[in-house]
């Protein structure tokens, strides 16, 4: 911590209030300062009450309001920063939470160095993520209409004969699907209607979402991605979007850990207990790598579209990516041989492919990131 902090405030931000706490350097406990309204006008004036800008640190819980509240305090000369609700330490016992206790205890944590801030992205870089997270919804979308035109075309008995859905055949075959009851022909219409304008937003948004990318300062880490099995355009910059700079992880395990992918454990002296990973960090890179580990199930080889997407790539790179496909099916197929539930496989080579993630990522030339 910065030897020139003399003021340690506490926020807990919310839509409407933002209670606030603070505290001095010692041990004198922290000070409940008032709830106010979102308006940032009010918590400048409160704060401008401590001195000089510099010798006030700020930090409050990431939730919904998102980055404005950071940049503006950042702006302003304070060292803010966002903490992750998951990693606040919880005193054991503790049954009553209010804005009051959550603000007090932010404060104190802060002046005692425990709170681990996340990574704050620029406005460009959340732009792109919030792109990639609206394509994302998209899909949710899609899924839920085409599951309801799914369940419409089941509660009748009509069952597709082919193996594959939602290919052009499929949906042929659900056009000369003919039903004797007027309401019924107007609901099979509906629900054509709902999954084709699904389908027509995705197609947009994955068009935005490749022409944005194009002339991205993190394009070269995109590209790079690519060369790995699993990780096509779109989810190499769904990955750079949710990760950022790749070089804030000192190690591959550290970034494996970040991710919530390593496994839990509670042991105590001669005691060992492993559990189900951690789930800690963000949801959607750790859903991308789960995602791309399935296609190691499969025995390693070069397919067409992986060399085209390798050719402009340097041979370090592609060395690792072929190394990383040789050892992730092995993998895969060694796990699965001992019987080991599938899930739990694909779990396993996700956590190994973050590593190999990490390493290319490494290997991209990365522009220089502005300090948050």
């Amino acid at each position: 911590m910065d030897e020139r902090i003399k003021f340690f405030v506490g926020l807990d931000a919310h839509k409407d209030t933002i209670a606030v706490a603070a505290c001095e350097a010692g041990r004198e406990p922290a000070r409940f300062a008032g709830t106010l309204g979102p308006d940032v006008r009010a918590l400048l004036k409160v704060l401008g009450k401590a001195g000089d800008p510099a010798a006030v640190s700020v930090v409050y819980e990431a939730g919904p309001t998102g980055y404005g509240l950071y940049r503006e305090l950042s702006r302003r000369g304070y060292h803010c920063e966002i903490i992750a609700p998951t990693l606040i330490p919880r005193r054991a016992g503790e049954r009553i939470k209010t804005d009051r206790r959550d603000c007090l205890r932010l404060a104190e944590l802060s002046r005692s160095g425990e709170l681990k801030p996340i990574w704050v992205p620029d406005e460009a870089h959340e732009a792109m993520r919030n792109l990639w997270r609206a394509r994302e919804d998209a899909v949710g979308m899609r899924l839920k209409a085409r599951q309801q035109l799914k369940a419409f075309l089941l509660r009748h008995g009509r069952r597709y004969p082919g193996k594959t859905s939602w290919t052009k055949s499929h949906e042929r075959w659900i056009s000369d699907q003919r039903f004797d009851h007027q309401g019924d022909r107007i609901a099979l219409g509906e629900y054509q209607l709902a999954q084709q304008s699904a389908e027509q937003r995705v197609q947009r948004l994955t068009t935005a979402l490749t022409e944005a990318a194009a002339g991205w300062r993190l394009e070269p880490v995109v590209a790079a991605l690519r060369a790995l099995r699993g990780i096509d355009t779109v989810s190499a910059i769904g990955l750079v979007a949710e990760i950022g700079d790749f070089r804030r992880f000192g190690t591959a395990r550290q970034f494996m850990g970040d991710l919530g992918l390593v496994p839990s454990e509670h042991s105590s002296g001669n005691s060992i207990r492993r559990g189900s990973i951690t789930k800690t960090g963000n949801a959607h890179a750790r859903r991308l790598l789960t995602e791309a580990a399935w296609n190691y199930r499969f025995p390693a080889r070069l397919s067409q579209a992986l060399r085209e997407r390798s050719n402009a790539l340097p041979e370090a790179v592609c060395r690792h990516a072929w190394k990383a496909q040789l050892r992730l099916c092995g993998r895969f197929a060694r796990l699965s041989s001992r019987g080991v539930q599938t899930n739990k496989v694909c779990v396993a080579v996700a956590r190994e492919l973050a590593g190999f993630v990490w390493a290319i990522a490494q290997q991209a030339s990365l522009p220089t990131t502005p300090p948050h």
